[in-house]
Protein backbone atom coordinates (compact mmCIF):
# COMPACT_ATOMS: atom_id res chain seq x y z
CA UNK A 1 0.00 0.00 0.00
CA UNK A 2 1.16 3.44 -0.76
CA UNK A 3 2.65 5.62 2.33
CA UNK A 4 1.07 8.53 3.56
CA UNK A 5 2.82 11.65 2.78
CA UNK A 6 3.09 14.35 5.35
CA UNK A 7 2.89 17.73 4.30
CA UNK A 8 1.81 21.22 6.05
CA UNK A 9 -2.07 21.53 6.52
CA UNK A 10 -3.44 25.35 6.01
CA UNK A 11 -6.46 25.92 8.95
CA UNK A 12 -9.24 25.04 6.54
CA UNK A 13 -7.50 21.94 6.07
CA UNK A 14 -6.03 22.24 2.23
CA UNK A 15 -2.49 21.18 1.82
CA UNK A 16 0.20 23.46 1.48
CA UNK A 17 2.09 21.41 -1.49
CA UNK A 18 5.25 22.81 -2.09
CA UNK A 19 8.09 20.78 -4.80
CA UNK A 20 9.33 18.16 -2.11
CA UNK A 21 5.80 17.04 -0.94
CA UNK A 22 4.53 17.11 -4.34
CA UNK A 23 7.66 14.87 -5.76
CA UNK A 24 7.23 12.40 -3.20
CA UNK A 25 3.55 12.30 -3.93
CA UNK A 26 3.90 10.85 -7.18
CA UNK A 27 6.07 8.22 -6.28
CA UNK A 28 3.53 7.51 -3.64
CA UNK A 29 0.00 8.19 -4.04
CA UNK A 30 -1.81 5.38 -6.07
CA UNK A 31 -4.11 7.90 -7.49
CA UNK A 32 -1.03 9.83 -9.11
CA UNK A 33 0.29 6.44 -10.62
CA UNK A 34 -3.09 5.57 -11.85
CA UNK A 35 -3.50 9.02 -13.87
CA UNK A 36 0.08 8.62 -15.04
CA UNK A 37 0.43 5.25 -15.98
CA UNK A 38 0.37 4.01 -19.69
CA UNK A 39 -2.96 2.41 -19.88
CA UNK A 40 -4.43 4.74 -17.83
CA UNK A 41 -7.18 5.85 -19.69
CA UNK A 42 -8.32 2.23 -20.42
CA UNK A 43 -8.15 1.19 -16.16
CA UNK A 44 -10.02 4.51 -15.61
CA UNK A 45 -12.51 3.71 -18.46
CA UNK A 46 -13.63 0.05 -16.99
CA UNK A 47 -12.94 0.86 -13.10
CA UNK A 48 -15.86 3.60 -13.37
CA UNK A 49 -17.77 1.66 -15.87
CA UNK A 50 -17.49 -1.45 -13.31
CA UNK A 51 -17.64 0.20 -10.07
CA UNK A 52 -18.21 3.90 -9.78
CA UNK A 53 -21.43 4.20 -12.04
CA UNK A 54 -23.44 1.75 -10.25
CA UNK A 55 -22.24 2.07 -7.15
CA UNK A 56 -20.83 -1.30 -7.04
CA UNK A 57 -18.87 -2.25 -3.82
CA UNK A 58 -17.47 -5.59 -4.23
CA UNK A 59 -17.10 -7.72 -7.52
CA UNK A 60 -16.22 -11.54 -7.63
CA UNK A 61 -13.14 -12.04 -9.66
CA UNK A 62 -14.89 -14.41 -12.09
CA UNK A 63 -17.70 -11.81 -12.69
CA UNK A 64 -14.86 -9.20 -12.61
CA UNK A 65 -12.80 -11.20 -15.16
CA UNK A 66 -15.41 -11.67 -17.72
CA UNK A 67 -16.45 -7.83 -17.82
CA UNK A 68 -12.88 -7.05 -18.41
CA UNK A 69 -12.71 -9.83 -21.30
CA UNK A 70 -15.34 -7.75 -23.28
CA UNK A 71 -13.57 -4.38 -22.89
CA UNK A 72 -10.47 -5.90 -23.74
CA UNK A 73 -11.45 -7.47 -27.01
CA UNK A 74 -13.17 -4.52 -27.77
CA UNK A 75 -10.35 -2.29 -27.57
CA UNK A 76 -7.80 -4.51 -29.44
CA UNK A 77 -10.18 -4.66 -32.11
CA UNK A 78 -9.90 -0.53 -32.42
CA UNK A 79 -6.35 -0.70 -31.07
CA UNK A 80 -4.69 -3.60 -32.52
CA UNK A 81 -4.08 -6.91 -31.01
CA UNK A 82 -0.77 -5.97 -29.34
CA UNK A 83 -1.94 -2.97 -27.44
CA UNK A 84 -3.28 -4.64 -24.25
CA UNK A 85 -1.17 -8.36 -24.31
CA UNK A 86 -2.20 -9.46 -20.75
CA UNK A 87 -5.24 -11.48 -20.38
CA UNK A 88 -8.12 -10.23 -18.07
CA UNK A 89 -7.02 -11.68 -14.46
CA UNK A 90 -2.91 -11.10 -15.28
CA UNK A 91 -4.45 -7.24 -15.37
CA UNK A 92 -6.57 -7.37 -11.93
CA UNK A 93 -3.27 -8.99 -10.42
CA UNK A 94 -1.59 -6.33 -11.32
CA UNK A 95 -3.74 -3.45 -10.73
CA UNK A 96 -4.07 -5.05 -7.13
CA UNK A 97 -0.45 -5.23 -6.34
CA UNK A 98 1.42 -3.08 -3.93
CA UNK A 99 2.82 -1.36 -6.45
CA UNK A 100 -0.13 -0.10 -7.84
CA UNK A 101 -2.88 -0.18 -5.24
CA UNK A 102 -5.20 0.48 -7.75
CA UNK A 103 -7.50 -2.58 -6.45
CA UNK A 104 -8.28 -3.79 -3.26
CA UNK A 105 -7.76 -8.56 -3.46
CA UNK A 106 -9.36 -9.95 -0.39
CA UNK A 107 -11.23 -13.22 0.30
CA UNK A 108 -15.15 -12.36 1.71
CA UNK A 109 -15.99 -15.09 4.48
CA UNK A 110 -17.29 -18.51 3.47
CA UNK A 111 -15.60 -18.09 -0.02
CA UNK A 112 -12.65 -19.13 -1.71
CA UNK A 113 -13.08 -17.09 -4.64
CA UNK A 114 -11.15 -13.29 -4.45
CA UNK A 115 -12.58 -10.52 -4.32
CA UNK A 116 -12.22 -6.91 -5.80
CA UNK A 117 -12.79 -3.08 -4.57
CA UNK A 118 -11.47 -0.03 -5.21
CA UNK A 119 -9.16 1.30 -3.16
CA UNK A 120 -9.99 5.72 -2.21
CA UNK A 121 -7.11 6.53 -3.92
CA UNK A 122 -8.16 5.38 -7.17
CA UNK A 123 -11.92 7.05 -6.80
CA UNK A 124 -10.78 9.97 -6.00
CA UNK A 125 -8.93 9.95 -8.86
CA UNK A 126 -11.88 8.74 -10.99
CA UNK A 127 -13.88 11.55 -9.22
CA UNK A 128 -11.43 14.14 -10.16
CA UNK A 129 -11.45 12.96 -14.37
CA UNK A 130 -14.99 13.13 -13.97
CA UNK A 131 -14.78 16.63 -12.58
CA UNK A 132 -12.69 17.44 -15.83
CA UNK A 133 -15.24 17.39 -18.06
CA UNK A 134 -17.33 20.30 -18.75
CA UNK A 135 -20.83 20.20 -17.48
CA UNK A 136 -24.07 21.64 -18.70
CA UNK A 137 -24.11 24.26 -16.19
CA UNK A 138 -22.42 25.56 -13.26
CA UNK A 139 -24.91 25.35 -10.38
CA UNK A 140 -23.49 28.86 -8.51
CA UNK A 141 -27.25 29.96 -6.82
CA UNK A 142 -27.53 26.40 -5.41
CA UNK A 143 -23.30 26.42 -4.36
CA UNK A 144 -23.91 29.40 -2.98
CA UNK A 145 -27.30 29.00 -0.81
CA UNK A 146 -25.41 25.80 0.95
CA UNK A 147 -22.37 27.98 1.71
CA UNK A 148 -24.89 30.45 3.37
CA UNK A 149 -26.83 27.88 4.90
CA UNK A 150 -23.68 26.27 6.42
CA UNK A 151 -22.72 29.06 8.25
CA UNK A 152 -25.57 29.64 9.66
CA UNK A 153 -26.17 26.43 10.78
CA UNK A 154 -22.03 27.16 12.24
CA UNK A 155 -22.98 30.34 13.91
CA UNK A 156 -26.16 29.31 15.13
CA UNK A 157 -25.07 26.18 16.81
CA UNK A 158 -21.36 27.67 17.75
CA UNK A 159 -23.92 30.61 20.01
CA UNK A 160 -23.88 30.38 23.43
CA UNK A 161 -26.24 33.12 24.62
CA UNK A 162 -30.10 31.87 25.32
CA UNK A 163 -31.29 35.21 24.04
CA UNK A 164 -29.22 35.46 21.04
CA UNK A 165 -30.31 31.86 20.08
CA UNK A 166 -34.16 33.23 21.23
CA UNK A 167 -33.77 35.94 18.74
CA UNK A 168 -32.67 33.96 15.86
CA UNK A 169 -35.87 31.56 15.93
CA UNK A 170 -38.10 34.54 16.56
CA UNK A 171 -36.92 36.06 13.50
CA UNK A 172 -37.31 32.61 11.77
CA UNK A 173 -40.70 32.21 13.13
CA UNK A 174 -41.39 35.33 11.31
CA UNK A 175 -40.47 34.66 7.80
CA UNK A 176 -42.42 31.68 7.65
CA UNK A 177 -45.44 33.12 8.99
CA UNK A 178 -45.03 35.87 5.83
CA UNK A 179 -43.94 32.86 3.85
CA UNK A 180 -47.32 31.30 5.13
CA UNK A 181 -49.47 34.38 4.31
CA UNK A 182 -48.31 35.27 0.61
CA UNK A 183 -49.39 31.28 -0.33
CA UNK A 184 -52.21 31.80 1.05
CA UNK A 185 -52.76 34.97 -0.47
CA UNK A 186 -52.06 33.35 -3.81
CA UNK A 187 -48.56 34.09 -4.37
CA UNK A 188 -47.07 30.78 -4.73
CA UNK A 189 -43.15 30.92 -5.14
CA UNK A 190 -41.94 27.81 -7.11
CA UNK A 191 -38.35 27.36 -8.58
CA UNK A 192 -38.15 27.30 -12.37
CA UNK A 193 -36.92 24.33 -14.08
CA UNK A 194 -33.35 25.67 -14.23
CA UNK A 195 -33.09 25.83 -10.77
CA UNK A 196 -34.38 22.60 -10.33
CA UNK A 197 -32.42 20.97 -12.38
CA UNK A 198 -29.23 22.84 -10.77
CA UNK A 199 -30.15 21.68 -7.28
CA UNK A 200 -31.06 18.00 -8.80
CA UNK A 201 -27.58 17.64 -10.20
CA UNK A 202 -25.31 18.97 -6.88
CA UNK A 203 -27.47 16.35 -5.12
CA UNK A 204 -26.78 13.90 -7.00
CA UNK A 205 -23.55 14.40 -7.09
CA UNK A 206 -23.11 14.49 -3.03
CA UNK A 207 -25.39 11.58 -2.96
CA UNK A 208 -22.71 8.97 -4.86
CA UNK A 209 -19.91 10.74 -2.93
CA UNK A 210 -21.07 9.23 0.22
CA UNK A 211 -20.12 6.02 -1.19
CA UNK A 212 -16.89 7.22 -1.58
CA UNK A 213 -16.84 8.45 2.32
CA UNK A 214 -17.92 4.93 3.35
CA UNK A 215 -14.79 3.53 1.66
CA UNK A 216 -12.58 6.24 3.14
CA UNK A 217 -13.74 4.98 7.15
CA UNK A 218 -14.05 1.71 5.82
CA UNK A 219 -10.24 2.05 4.75
CA UNK A 220 -9.32 3.59 8.11
CA UNK A 221 -10.90 0.86 10.41
CA UNK A 222 -8.94 -1.71 7.97
CA UNK A 223 -6.02 0.04 8.48
CA UNK A 224 -5.87 0.02 12.36
CA UNK A 225 -6.81 -3.61 11.73
CA UNK A 226 -3.77 -4.41 10.61
CA UNK A 227 -1.81 -2.07 12.62
CA UNK A 228 -3.51 -4.53 15.50
CA UNK A 229 -2.82 -7.93 13.57
CA UNK A 230 1.32 -6.86 13.38
CA UNK A 231 1.67 -5.73 16.95
CA UNK A 232 -0.23 -8.78 18.80
CA UNK A 233 2.04 -10.62 16.42
CA UNK A 234 5.78 -8.51 17.47
CA UNK A 235 4.09 -7.60 20.93
CA UNK A 236 6.06 -9.18 24.12
CA UNK A 237 4.87 -7.16 26.92
CA UNK A 238 2.03 -7.97 29.34
CA UNK A 239 -1.68 -8.51 28.46
CA UNK A 240 -2.79 -5.54 29.76
CA UNK A 241 -0.16 -3.14 28.01
CA UNK A 242 -1.12 -4.28 24.89
CA UNK A 243 -4.25 -4.38 24.89
CA UNK A 244 -4.25 -0.57 26.65
CA UNK A 245 -2.73 0.76 23.46
CA UNK A 246 -4.92 -1.12 20.59
CA UNK A 247 -8.27 0.45 22.87
CA UNK A 248 -6.47 3.46 22.89
CA UNK A 249 -5.81 3.65 19.33
CA UNK A 250 -9.43 2.43 18.30
CA UNK A 251 -10.99 4.87 20.52
CA UNK A 252 -8.94 8.09 18.93
CA UNK A 253 -10.15 6.77 15.83
CA UNK A 254 -13.73 6.30 16.90
CA UNK A 255 -13.90 9.56 18.53
CA UNK A 256 -12.14 11.25 15.52
CA UNK A 257 -14.04 13.94 13.79
CA UNK A 258 -14.61 11.57 10.92
CA UNK A 259 -15.76 8.70 13.41
CA UNK A 260 -18.34 11.02 15.29
CA UNK A 261 -19.75 12.15 11.61
CA UNK A 262 -19.86 8.47 10.54
CA UNK A 263 -21.62 6.99 13.35
CA UNK A 264 -24.13 10.21 13.09
CA UNK A 265 -24.41 9.13 9.53
CA UNK A 266 -25.59 5.82 10.35
CA UNK A 267 -27.84 6.53 13.05
CA UNK A 268 -29.72 8.87 10.86
CA UNK A 269 -29.54 6.58 7.82
CA UNK A 270 -30.83 3.83 10.04
CA UNK A 271 -33.99 5.46 11.43
CA UNK A 272 -37.09 3.80 9.58
CA UNK A 273 -39.02 7.48 9.41
CA UNK A 274 -35.81 9.00 7.25
CA UNK A 275 -35.81 6.25 5.26
CA UNK A 276 -39.56 6.72 3.90
CA UNK A 277 -39.33 10.11 4.09
CA UNK A 278 -36.08 9.83 1.83
CA UNK A 279 -37.70 7.34 -0.54
CA UNK A 280 -40.84 9.55 -1.10
CA UNK A 281 -38.99 12.68 -1.86
CA UNK A 282 -36.95 11.04 -4.02
CA UNK A 283 -39.78 9.56 -5.91
CA UNK A 284 -41.31 12.84 -6.56
CA UNK A 285 -38.38 14.28 -7.42
CA UNK A 286 -37.25 12.13 -9.92
CA UNK A 287 -40.79 12.40 -11.49
CA UNK A 288 -40.97 15.84 -11.86
CA UNK A 289 -40.89 16.56 -16.18
CA UNK A 290 -37.43 19.09 -15.77
CA UNK A 291 -35.92 16.15 -13.85
CA UNK A 292 -36.99 13.46 -16.39
CA UNK A 293 -35.74 15.54 -19.03
CA UNK A 294 -32.20 15.56 -17.44
CA UNK A 295 -32.72 11.67 -18.02
CA UNK A 296 -31.00 10.85 -14.41
CA UNK A 297 -29.10 7.38 -13.67
CA UNK A 298 -31.11 4.80 -12.61
CA UNK A 299 -29.23 3.89 -9.80
CA UNK A 300 -30.05 6.82 -8.16
CA UNK A 301 -33.43 5.57 -7.13
CA UNK A 302 -31.98 2.53 -5.07
CA UNK A 303 -29.05 5.19 -4.11
CA UNK A 304 -30.14 4.76 0.06
CA UNK A 305 -30.22 0.74 -1.10
CA UNK A 306 -26.79 1.20 -2.05
CA UNK A 307 -25.55 2.98 1.47
CA UNK A 308 -27.14 0.73 3.56
CA UNK A 309 -24.65 -1.87 1.70
CA UNK A 310 -21.85 0.05 2.43
CA UNK A 311 -22.37 0.89 5.89
CA UNK A 312 -23.00 -3.03 6.69
CA UNK A 313 -19.92 -3.67 5.03
CA UNK A 314 -18.07 -1.25 7.13
CA UNK A 315 -19.51 -2.03 10.15
CA UNK A 316 -18.67 -5.62 9.26
CA UNK A 317 -14.86 -4.16 9.43
CA UNK A 318 -15.45 -2.98 12.73
CA UNK A 319 -16.80 -6.63 14.03
CA UNK A 320 -14.09 -8.36 12.14
CA UNK A 321 -11.78 -5.98 14.74
CA UNK A 322 -13.38 -6.50 17.96
CA UNK A 323 -13.36 -10.74 16.78
CA UNK A 324 -9.13 -10.02 16.24
CA UNK A 325 -9.21 -8.50 19.75
CA UNK A 326 -11.00 -11.84 21.21
CA UNK A 327 -9.09 -14.16 19.54
CA UNK A 328 -5.90 -12.07 21.03
CA UNK A 329 -6.90 -12.76 24.28
CA UNK A 330 -7.89 -16.51 23.85
CA UNK A 331 -4.38 -17.21 22.71
CA UNK A 332 -2.61 -15.27 25.97
CA UNK A 333 -4.59 -16.75 27.86
CA UNK A 334 -3.38 -20.36 26.77
CA UNK A 335 0.21 -19.59 26.19
CA UNK A 336 0.04 -18.20 30.10
CA UNK A 337 -1.81 -21.11 31.37
CA UNK A 338 1.12 -23.49 29.57
CA UNK A 339 3.87 -21.92 31.22
CA UNK A 340 2.44 -22.23 34.31
CA UNK A 341 2.19 -25.76 33.93
CA UNK A 342 5.96 -25.71 32.23
CA UNK A 343 6.93 -24.53 35.85
CA UNK A 344 4.79 -26.47 37.64
CA UNK A 345 6.59 -29.76 36.03
CA UNK A 346 10.12 -28.56 36.26
CA UNK A 347 9.51 -28.28 39.66
CA UNK A 348 8.42 -31.87 40.02
CA UNK A 349 11.43 -33.06 37.44
CA UNK A 350 13.98 -30.97 39.99
CA UNK A 351 12.37 -32.72 43.30
CA UNK A 352 12.60 -36.31 41.89
CA UNK A 353 15.97 -35.48 41.01
CA UNK A 354 16.86 -34.73 44.43
CA UNK A 355 14.74 -37.36 46.01
CA UNK A 356 18.27 -39.70 46.12
CA UNK A 357 20.51 -37.29 47.21
CA UNK A 358 19.23 -34.55 49.01
CA UNK A 359 21.19 -31.88 50.01
CA UNK A 360 23.61 -31.92 52.79
CA UNK A 361 22.32 -28.29 54.40
CA UNK A 362 19.05 -26.73 53.44
CA UNK A 363 18.53 -23.29 54.65
CA UNK A 364 14.68 -23.05 54.56
CA UNK A 365 13.05 -19.80 55.32
CA UNK A 366 9.79 -19.05 57.28
CA UNK A 367 6.88 -17.81 55.38
CA UNK A 368 5.80 -15.65 58.65
CA UNK A 369 7.66 -14.36 61.49
CA UNK A 370 5.36 -15.68 63.99
CA UNK A 371 3.04 -18.80 64.27
CA UNK A 372 -0.39 -18.51 63.37
CA UNK A 373 -3.16 -19.89 66.15
CA UNK A 374 -6.04 -21.37 64.67
CA UNK A 375 -8.45 -22.30 67.81
CA UNK A 376 -10.25 -25.68 67.78
CA UNK A 377 -13.86 -23.24 67.87
CA UNK A 378 -12.81 -21.76 64.75
CA UNK A 379 -13.11 -25.16 63.00
CA UNK A 380 -16.74 -25.90 61.44
CA UNK A 381 -18.53 -28.65 62.82
CA UNK A 382 -19.12 -32.09 61.21
CA UNK A 383 -21.48 -32.47 59.01
CA UNK A 384 -22.52 -35.56 57.05
CA UNK A 385 -22.49 -35.86 53.71
CA UNK A 386 -25.62 -36.79 52.05
CA UNK A 387 -26.09 -40.27 50.54
CA UNK A 388 -27.71 -40.27 47.29
CA UNK A 389 -30.05 -43.04 46.60
CA UNK A 390 -29.18 -44.40 42.47
CA UNK A 391 -31.73 -46.90 41.39
CA UNK A 392 -30.00 -49.92 39.66
CA UNK A 393 -31.53 -51.02 36.54
CA UNK A 394 -30.06 -53.25 33.89
CA UNK A 395 -28.84 -51.32 30.43
CA UNK A 396 -29.44 -53.40 27.52
CA UNK A 397 -27.41 -52.90 24.98
CA UNK A 398 -28.90 -51.02 21.75
CA UNK A 399 -28.75 -51.44 18.26
CA UNK A 400 -28.83 -48.66 15.77
CA UNK A 401 -30.35 -49.10 12.54
CA UNK A 402 -30.03 -45.60 11.07
CA UNK A 403 -27.18 -44.05 8.36
CA UNK A 404 -24.50 -42.32 10.37
CA UNK A 405 -24.02 -40.02 7.48
CA UNK A 406 -26.49 -37.52 8.39
CA UNK A 407 -23.94 -36.52 11.42
CA UNK A 408 -21.42 -35.33 8.97
CA UNK A 409 -24.03 -33.75 6.27
CA UNK A 410 -25.53 -30.94 8.97
CA UNK A 411 -26.31 -27.27 7.53
CA UNK A 412 -25.04 -24.22 9.08
CA UNK A 413 -27.90 -21.19 8.86
CA UNK A 414 -26.43 -17.52 9.00
CA UNK A 415 -28.95 -15.90 10.98
CA UNK A 416 -27.18 -12.83 10.55
CA UNK A 417 -28.10 -12.83 6.75
CA UNK A 418 -31.49 -13.59 7.84
CA UNK A 419 -32.04 -10.76 9.99
CA UNK A 420 -30.66 -8.82 6.64
CA UNK A 421 -33.56 -9.54 4.33
CA UNK A 422 -36.04 -8.75 6.97
CA UNK A 423 -34.35 -5.22 7.39
CA UNK A 424 -34.29 -5.00 3.37
CA UNK A 425 -38.18 -6.29 3.12
CA UNK A 426 -39.29 -3.61 5.93
CA UNK A 427 -36.96 -0.53 3.80
CA UNK A 428 -39.98 -0.52 1.76
CA UNK A 429 -42.96 -2.42 4.02
CA UNK A 430 -44.04 -1.08 7.88
CA UNK A 431 -44.25 -4.98 8.34
CA UNK A 432 -44.39 -8.25 6.24
CA UNK A 433 -45.50 -11.65 7.18
CA UNK A 434 -43.06 -14.98 7.01
CA UNK A 435 -45.38 -16.38 4.19
CA UNK A 436 -44.79 -13.01 2.00
CA UNK A 437 -41.18 -12.90 3.33
CA UNK A 438 -40.71 -16.52 1.88
CA UNK A 439 -42.04 -15.64 -1.37
CA UNK A 440 -39.80 -12.99 -1.91
CA UNK A 441 -36.75 -14.26 -1.01
CA UNK A 442 -37.02 -18.61 -1.20
CA UNK A 443 -35.64 -20.77 1.53
CA UNK A 444 -32.38 -22.31 0.26
CA UNK A 445 -31.65 -24.66 3.27
CA UNK A 446 -35.10 -26.05 3.81
CA UNK A 447 -36.40 -26.37 7.36
CA UNK A 448 -33.39 -25.63 8.58
CA UNK A 449 -33.61 -22.08 7.66
CA UNK A 450 -37.38 -21.79 8.41
CA UNK A 451 -36.67 -22.81 12.35
CA UNK A 452 -34.01 -20.04 12.29
CA UNK A 453 -36.56 -17.42 10.88
CA UNK A 454 -39.14 -18.67 13.74
CA UNK A 455 -36.50 -18.40 16.42
CA UNK A 456 -35.20 -14.63 15.40
CA UNK A 457 -38.77 -13.71 15.04
CA UNK A 458 -39.55 -15.31 19.02
CA UNK A 459 -35.79 -13.27 20.06
CA UNK A 460 -37.17 -9.72 18.39
CA UNK A 461 -39.57 -7.68 20.27
CA UNK A 462 -40.98 -6.19 17.68
CA UNK A 463 -42.42 -9.11 16.26
CA UNK A 464 -45.36 -10.92 16.50
CA UNK A 465 -46.33 -14.67 17.03
CA UNK A 466 -50.12 -16.06 16.62
CA UNK A 467 -50.75 -19.48 17.11
CA UNK A 468 -54.27 -19.20 16.67
CA UNK A 469 -53.39 -18.56 13.05
CA UNK A 470 -51.30 -20.61 10.57
CA UNK A 471 -49.64 -20.52 7.14
CA UNK A 472 -48.47 -22.62 4.64
CA UNK A 473 -44.81 -22.03 3.65
CA UNK A 474 -43.61 -24.01 0.52
CA UNK A 475 -39.97 -24.53 -0.56
CA UNK A 476 -38.01 -26.69 -2.81
CA UNK A 477 -35.98 -29.27 -1.50
CA UNK A 478 -31.98 -30.60 -2.50
CA UNK A 479 -33.86 -33.25 -4.48
CA UNK A 480 -36.41 -31.15 -6.48
CA UNK A 481 -39.23 -32.05 -4.56
CA UNK A 482 -41.58 -29.19 -3.32
CA UNK A 483 -42.25 -29.33 0.20
CA UNK A 484 -44.26 -27.09 2.91
CA UNK A 485 -44.67 -26.92 6.42
CA UNK A 486 -47.66 -25.34 8.46
CA UNK A 487 -46.55 -22.89 11.16
CA UNK A 488 -47.98 -20.01 12.79
CA UNK A 489 -48.81 -16.54 11.62
CA UNK A 490 -45.18 -14.63 12.24
CA UNK A 491 -45.32 -10.66 11.26
CA UNK A 492 -42.10 -8.62 11.31
CA UNK A 493 -42.76 -5.23 11.96
CA UNK A 494 -40.20 -2.15 12.24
Amino acid sequence: MSEKVSSNKHPTGASILDFHDLKTLRKTHAGWRLLAADHGPMVVAFLNRAFVEPNQRVLAESELTVVLDDVLHHLREIEGPESFPKNARAYLMDWSADERGWLRRFYVEGSDEPHYDLTPPTEKAIRWLQGLEQTQFVGAESRLLTVFELLRQIVTGAESDPEVRIAELEQNKAELDREIDKIRNGHLGMLDDTRLRERFMQMAETARALLGDFRQVEDNFRQLDRQVRERITRFEGSKGEVLADIFGEQDAISDSDQGRSFRAFWDFLMSPLRQEEFSAMLDKVLSLNPIIELRPDRSLRRIHDDWLGAGEQTQRTIARLSEQLRRFLDDRAWLENRRIMDLIQNIEQNALEMREQPPIRLDIGLDETAPRVELPLERPLYSPPLKPRIDQHTLDEGRAEVDSDALFNQIFVDRDQLRANIRRALQSNTQISLENLIAERPLELGLAELVSYLAIAAEDPHAMIDETVRSIVFWTGADGTERRAQVPRVIFAR
